[in-house]
Parts: structure tokens; C-alpha cells; sequence
């Protein structure tokens, strides 16, 4: 579906027809309705659920750690240039940046940079002692002394569970230290990770600073044929390239960002005539600020992995561009092209029974994807559930069987539980815990090869395929590691701890 923008306004009459001031997006997925984050059900049952109203936001008695909308703040800016980047947490917040840090590193090699870089992450170490007297000392001298040293355009300063709580005022400090400072932007973000269990709040936290220090509202001279292409941290630079071509051949240029952006990039924003993501909960919340602040019409409908999806992205965009005719040119033509590599790939692949652990938009499409090689879906992990997904559930119910849903923000206990249940040929997503259970396994996430569009059909599946024909990595790991859980727990309902489940 294309949105052409209707964002979070509620007027109302006070006294004499006063009109309610307009409710900004406060950057806390939860504060939209019907966004669930704890969930174990099936594939039709969560789909009758929502269309009822009927799924309530739940919790967990237990979990086994998650991911905080702080990392992924972190990680979706990571790669811009010239910037500094201070944490003003205790040292441990920043330990997950670890993988933002490498895909940065991959992603240089990838674009043929000689001199592989790290970002300037400096973290302030948030102590007991800044618990007790308070921390804004500690980031002000962090802040100045990351400035003189690397003198950036940009220093993007992130609040944490710590600084919250005990009130560091990271806005005053951002806007004093601006006038001592004023060739470099002070950008504070506030991705405090108590605030929202959504990790995608991170995203939009990022974006909302973005939209406040850096564009500002300003007015710009619009660009023909640009177009904002949003993107996260985990989009190898081979699928960049790919989004990239399809989107050229509409007669179109991008502006591919914020990953390996830069202030220039980031401040051509307003200047595009259109919009779209790659990942289908990146810049959703974003693009739709982008219409109201600057009138730039997007697209949102899904990550363009499976053939399915990628003509539905295509689409997407072309629709607001007014290229739809064009593209339908070019879509028969990439059929024609990728159909007959499916079909010898569906041959390999085809009756495999797979699950498929992954973020919102990844999981989804993904697991459309496998319709294109003739697999069965028997379980589906996904941090979120919302509108968007009930689209994407009702779509995989009418494909196929019964499968299990997980709606669930990392919590390996609950998977392991499944999949030594389940037993699947196949899992598709991080493989750390599947592959200990000897399970073929397939990296969601690939730095080197495209998963994404028309030619990231044929890597992905050929990827898929070669691990189902060589699974003895994955089983000779089985026999020597053994994953940190009872016996009697294997024997236990998975979703046991989701408050309302079964004892």
C-alpha cells in the first residue's frame, strides 16, 4: 500500500473552539495502537486476533535479554562521515555497537577504501559515582574533548537507561556547547532503552534528531528525479547496488542514507521528490515527518526480498513517481530474466520445511520468499507484531499450513524450545543457536552477496540451497557444543513465560 501521509493530529473543541494543538510522534512505537511486543500464538490465530482487537500488549515473566532502542540509534548512524559519536552510558551500552562497528569495517572494503576506519564512538562510563552526583561533568568534557580532537561536522550525542534515570540534561549541554563549537552540529538523541521495548524506537529517536538539529524545517530547492533511499547499518553494499539500478532504471537517482551518508547527503533530504526504505520499519515513522515537514510523497510496503516482494517495492515507488507504466516494462523484463533460475533453484529447494527468525520487515519477507522455491513455513520469530505484519500474516495464511508465530525480542530459550520441537530442515536468520542444534542454517544478514532484489533472489537462494546439500558443519557443531538449557526444558511449552501463557 502507498501513504501519501495522514500523521498523528486530533482536534477537538476547548471552551470557545479552541483547536487541539496537533500531537507530534513522541518516537515510542507503543504509543501507536496495536503494536504487540510479547506474543506466542500461530499464523491464524494472530491474524483473527487483530482483526478482532482481541491481542493485547503483553510481557514476559522471564527474558533472556533483549536489544534497546539505544543500539539500534546507535547503529543507524554509525557510518556517517565526519562524525563523532559520544555515548553517554556506562561502558557496557555500547558493547552490541560491536556489529554495527564490522558491518562499517566489511562495507569499507566492499566500496574499495584502502584505509579501513573505525567510527569515533567515544562512550562517557557512567559510574556509580555519576550515578550519585550526576553524570553531565563527564559528557561535557567527553564532548569537547572528542571535538578538538577529531573537529567533525557532526557529534551525535545518545542518552541511555542511566543518564535518563538519574536526569543528566543532555539537550542544555548539546545547545551550550553548539556556541563554543560552531562548525560542528550538536545533535542530541534521546534513545533512552526503558523507554520503549519496540527496539525500532531507536530508529526513530535517530530520525527525530535528525529532522530537529540538522534539517530544521528548512525549505529547499527541490532536485528532478531524486529520491530519499532509506537504509539501515545491515544492507550490504551489493544490495545498495541493486536498489540503486532498479530504481536508475525508472529514470531516477538516489540519495542512499544514512548509511555511508554524510552531512551533505543528510541535508539533501528535503530537496528529494520521493521517498522509500529498504527495510520496511526503518525510516516508516520518518518518511511520513518527511510529508508533513516537507511535502515529499513515499512509499511503504515491504523489504524487496522473493519476487513477490521486490515487484510490490517496485511498485511502491514508481507508483509516487508516476513511473508505472515504465516499471511494469521492467518487471516483465526481470521475470524473464530470474524465472527460469528460480525454477532450477525450486528444484533443490522445494518441500524443505524451513523457520525464519529475523527483524519486522526482514522475517516477513523472507518468509515470503520461500513461497518462490516451493518451501513450507513451519515457524516465524519477529520482534514486533502491527498492521503492517497482519497484512504479511494474511498473505502467508492463504500459502500456508498452520505455522507458529513468536513475537519476541531475542529470546533464544523460546527458539530453541521451537525449533527442537519443530525440526526443521532449514532456518533462515541469525544461526548462532540453530546451528548448535545441528540445523542447516542460513544467515539472514549476508555483508558480501545481495539477498535483495532480483538478483538477491538468485544469491539467497542458491545460499539456502548449497547449505540444505552440506549440512555437516552444523551437525558435527551439534555433537560438540551443548546449549546452556535443561533437558526437562525442551519438554516445556515455549512461550510458558509470556504472561497468559500455559504453566
Amino acid at each position: 500500500m502507498i501513504y501519501l501521509r495522514f500523521f498523528y493530529k486530533m482536534s477537538a473543541s476547548f471552551g470557545r473552539g479552541e483547536e487541539m494543538p496537533n500531537i507530534q510522534y513522541s518516537g515510542v512505537r507503543e504509543s501507536i495502537p496495536g503494536r504487540i511486543n510479547d506474543l506466542g500464538t500461530t499464523g491464524k490465530e494472530v491474524a483473527e486476533n487483530y482483526k478482532k482487537g482481541c491481542l493485547k500488549r503483553a510481557d514476559r515473566s522471564f527474558a533472556q535479554g533483549l536489544q534497546c532502542q539505544q543500539i539500534n540509534s546507535m547503529a543507524a548512524l554509525m557510518s556517517l562521515e565526519d562524525s563523532v559519536f559520544i555515548s553517554h552510558s556506562p561502558q557496557g551500552c555500547v558493547g552490541c555497537a560491536i556489529m554495527a562497528v564490522d558491518m562499517y569495517r566489511v562495507g569499507q572494503i566492499h566500496r574499495g577504501i584502502k584505509v579501513v576506519k573505525n567510527p569515533r564512538l567515544i562512550v562517557t562510563n557512567i559510574d556509580q559515582k555519576s550515578v550519585v552526583f550526576g553524570g553531565e561533568q563527564k559528557l561535557r568534557e567527553a564532548v569537547q574533548k572528542a571535538v578538538e580532537r577529531y573537529n567533525p561536522k557532526l557529534a551525535f550525542i545518545y542518552a541511555s537507561c542511566a543518564s535518563g534515570i538519574i536526569g543528566d540534561d543532555i539537550d542544555a549541554i548539546a545547545q551550550d556547547l553548539q556556541t563554543d563549537y560552531p562548525d560542528t552540529i550538536m545533535v542530541p538523541i534521546h534513545c533512552e532503552g526503558f523507554k520503549s521495548k519496540v527496539c525500532a524506537s531507536g530508529f526513530d529517536a535517530a530520525f527525530i534528531s535528525i529532522n530537529k538539529y540538522i534539517l530544521k524545517k528548512e525549505k529547499v530547492e527541490k532536485e528532478k528525479g531524486l529520491i530519499n533511499l532509506f537504509a539501515p547499518t545491515t544492507v550490504s553494499f551489493a544490495d545498495q547496488k541493486e536498489m540503486e539500478r532498479m530504481i536508475n532504471l525508472l529514470g531516477a537517482k538516489v540519495n542512499y542514507i544514512p548509511f555511508y551518508s554524510s552531512l551533505e547527503k543528510i541535508k539533501r533530504i528535503p530537496a528529494a521528490e520521493a521517498s522509500t526504505s529498504i527495510c520496511k520499519v526503518f525510516a516508516d515513522e520518518f518518511m511520513k515527518t518527511l510529508w508533513e515537514d516537507y511535502e515529499i510523497p513515499y512509499s511503504h510496503t515491504v523489504m524487496p526480498i522473493g519476487i513477490r516482494n521486490t515487484d510490490k517495492w517496485y511498485r511502491g515507488i514508481a507508483k509516487v513517481i508516476g513511473k508505472e507504466e515504465e516499471v511494469e516494462r521492467i518487471i516483465a523484463s526481470e521475470h524473464k530474466r530470474i524465472e527460469p533460475l528460480v525454477a532450477e533453484l525450486r528444484e533443490r529447494l522445494k518441500g524443505k520445511r524451513v523457520f525464519i527468525c529475523g527483524g519486522t520487515g526482514r522475517s516477513f519477507a523472507a518468509a515470503a520468499l520461500i513461497d518462490d522455491f516451493g518451501m513450507e513455513l513451519v515457524g516465524l520469530e519477529t520482534p514486533t507484531y502491527d498492521a503492517d505484519a497482519q497484512v504479511d500474516i494474511e498473505y502467508l495464511n492463504d500459502i500456508h499450513k498452520n505455522f507458529v508465530v513468536d513475537i519476541a525480542n531475542m529470546q533464544p530459550f523460546e527458539q530453541v524450545n521451537l525449533l527442537n520441537k519443530l525440526k526443521p530442515d532449514a532456518f533462515i536468520g541469525v544461526p548462532e543457536w540453530a546451528a548448535k542444534l545441528g540445523i542447516p542454517t542460513t544467515h539472514v544478514l549476508d555483508g558480501k552477496r545481495p539477498t535483495m532484489g532480483y538478483d538477491g533472489l538468485f544469491f539467497l537462494g542458491n545460499k539456502i540451497a548449497d547449505q540444505l546439500e552440506n549440512p555437516g558443519f552444523n551437525r558435527k557443531l551439534a555433537k560438540h557444543v551443548k546449549l546452556p538449557y535443561k533437558d526437562s526444558w525442551y519438554k516445556e511449552n515455549a512461550f510458558k513465560y509470556i504472561l497468559g501463557g500455559e504453566d
